[in-house]
């Protein structure tokens, strides 16, 4: 799990949007939806509702919220494991 992953999701979290995470971050917003994107895929859960240019996010992105703010945080802590 890579940190920049996670400082995406905290953004895109607090933003409400793809694009202005990315404005936010100076990535591209195709940059940021690859990232949640991988994110996602090593959870094995979605993090976020997509409809339209609307996002939100899902009971799993809330629970994650607080471990990726750890994470951010603290990330050479390699004991912290997020439980699936």
């Amino acid at each position: 799990m890579e940190v920049r992953n996670l400082v995406t999701f905290l953004k895109v979290t607090e933003l409400k949007s793809f694009s202005r995470a990315a404005e936010a971050l100076d990535y591209s917003q195709s940059a940021v939806t690859v990232q949640i994107q991988q994110l996602e895929r090593e959870l094995g859960v979605q993090l976020f509702d997509r409809i339209g240019k609307t996002v939100s996010i899902t009971q799993y992105g809330k629970d994650f919220v607080s471990y990726a703010i750890v994470v951010k945080k603290f990330p050479y802590r390699s004991l912290l494991c997020y439980p699936r």
